[in-house]
């Protein structure tokens, strides 16, 4: 069974989607799910959405749904000043599977304008890249690196797109650590609708397979129905053409995650 591995419900501050709701929706396609609910410490939105919840609550509210096709995760939002509050909130329930992510750049929230004034595309996205590097190092306690390309969903640059030769040093530097801290890469498919995307995307997943990386986890970040399982089997289709294997997490085991 294909799983997709990032799915955000009514737990996560920027979601309202009822596990009922996403479960029905993954049985139609005939995939499993992990919910990843958001924890990014220590942060307030602009729009005065706290981006944590409560594990114990989340454990009581979906644990009797815990089966061959869910699994309850987490994705952590990295930043160095709330690593060791995070790693702590990692371990209050047997999350299945820990999705680690740069959100957070600078302690700029990189979803709104701020981190963009002032700098061109090669500056904000090397300082991304840079801090992802770091972060990962420290987040040990990380399964998964959640969408090595979350900037480009809200970058305001002509041309979003990561070009791997132009930033190798630094991309090559995060994908080392994953290695070395036995994390997967995420193979995230909300924007592999844009073919270009697809493409740009695929030097860098050729690059982990070549240092490597054997392993992705796929995943649409789902907030509605409508967008689970959202190009998961494209995103499978593109994993296995570059011979890496599609997995997910269950207590943090990892187990394949086959058609």
């Amino acid at each position: 069974m294909i799983f997709d591995s990032h799915i955000h419900t009514e737990f996560s501050a920027d979601s309202e989607m009822k596990a009922t709701e996403a479960l029905a929706f993954a049985e139609k396609q005939g995939i499993g799910l992990v919910f990843t609910e958001h924890l990014d410490a220590e942060y307030t939105s602009r729009e005065g959405k706290t981006f944590s919840f409560a594990p114990h609550a989340y454990w009581r509210a979906y644990n009797h749904l815990r089966s061959d096709c869910l699994r309850l995760g987490v994705e952590i939002g990295m930043r160095e000043s709330t690593r060791d509050f995070s790693e702590e909130f990692s371990r209050r329930v047997p999350f299945d599977q820990i999705i680690c992510s740069q959100h957070m750049v600078d302690d700029l929230d990189i979803y709104y304008p701020d981190y963009y004034e002032g700098k061109d595309k090669h500056t904000a996205y090397h300082r991304y890249f840079v801090q992802m590097a770091e972060n990962l190092k420290a987040h040990a306690f990380a399964n998964v690196l959640g969408h090595i390309d979350y900037i480009c969903r809200y970058a305001p640059y002509e041309d979003v797109n990561i070009d791997y030769a132009e930033f190798a040093d630094e991309i090559d530097a995060v994908i080392k650590t994953a290695i070395t801290r036995e994390v997967v890469l995420e193979i995230n498919t909300r924007r592999l609708g844009d073919r270009t995307a697809l493409t740009k995307l695929a030097p860098i997943y050729k690059r982990y397979q070549e240092m490597g990386g054997h392993f992705v986890t796929l995943g649409s970040d789902a907030h509605t129905p409508d967008a689970v399982g959202a190009h998961l089997k494209l995103a499978y289709d593109f994993a296995e053409s570059l011979k890496l294997t599609p997995v997910t997490f269950r207590q943090q085991h990892m187990v394949n995650s086959q058609k």
